[in-house]
């Protein structure tokens, strides 16, 4: 979706890359069909930890495809997201505060099960199933000069970064109470990090993906910060000004913009990926 010339006051040129429009409502659902259609799934069928997003990737991807699904999320998955999940069948356990203690469950119900693990962002199936994107993006917008991500475990970021090498600017944005990547890339490694706020169901990852740290190091140019409440002003002016519905993880990318927190060269042209959809309407500012 391109925007237009100076829209919101920045003089680039800006275009949104509305993967909030895809089945289960964002981009996960590329990483999820490619994992699962390049292994051999068993009867127990397949097994995922998620904010919510990604687990809803995997249950639809499982119900299409005819396999089980067994979903993991923590307390903090917001209610629209767990209940997607039921919708397309899968067996929902809501346990642990974090994605984190979600994860560790799952990997013990798959030790007892022998379902196929489906990880959110630490697989390499997944990793180049969510690099479709990049590739769909130059296809799209073959002169863009930069494109802005927000990041959870960096599934996405390292997809499309592994695919553009280096070809445009390829920026993270992160939330303040979640700087994963930013802390992995300043301690030169993946390290444990305290996640919390407005985002923290999609962008919650207290680690940074090993398989993406490489591709991060290499091909992310920096990542930017942003706070709670600028994500909630993109949050809000997504759907005021163009009747976007976006989660707050989903609005990241578009806050590093409109906040100033990143800002574009004159005439930059601009990618922003808006990632998410799966909000409760009520909960979007009005």
């Amino acid at each position: 979706m391109a925007l237009e010339e100076g829209a919101f006051g920045i003089d680039a040129h800006l275009f949104l890359k509305l993967e909030s429009l895809q089945h289960a409502g964002s981009f996960k659902p590329r990483g999820a069909f490619n994992c699962i259609l390049s292994s051999t799934v068993p009867e127990s069928g397949v097994i995922a930890a998620s904010g919510g997003n990604h687990g809803a990737a995997v249950a639809y991807a499982a119900h299409q495809l005819r396999h089980r699904a067994e979903i993991f999320v923590p307390t903090i998955s917001p209610r629209a997201k767990v209940e997607r999940l039921r919708q397309y069948g899968a067996n929902v356990n809501v346990t642990g505060a974090v994605y984190a203690e979600a994860l560790s469950a799952s990997k013990e119900r798959a030790a007892q099960t022998g379902a196929l693990p489906v990880h959110a962002y630490d697989d390499p199936h997944v990793l180049a199933g969510q690099g479709t994107l990049g590739m769909e993006l130059e296809e799209q917008l073959p002169q863009l000069d930069s494109v802005l991500i927000a990041i959870g475990g960096g599934g996405l970021i390292g997809g499309v970064a592994a695919w553009y090498r280096g070809r445009i600017r390829v920026l993270g944005v992160e939330p303040e109470n979640a700087p994963t990547l930013f802390k992995a890339l300043e301690a030169k490694r993946p390290v444990d990090v305290d996640v919390s706020g407005v985002a923290a169901d999609s962008l919650g990852a207290s680690r940074a993906g090993e398989l993406m740290f490489p591709i991060a190091q290499q091909h992310v140019e920096r990542v930017v910060l942003v706070t709670d409440e600028q994500i909630r002003e993109a949050q809000k002016l997504l759907w005021q000004k163009l009747q976007i519905v976006a989660e707050p993880g989903g609005a990241a990318a578009f806050a590093a913009v409109l906040s100033g927190r990143y800002q574009p060269k004159p005439g930059e042209r601009v990618g922003i990926v808006i990632c998410g959809a799966n909000a409760d309407l009520g909960s979007i500012p009005g």
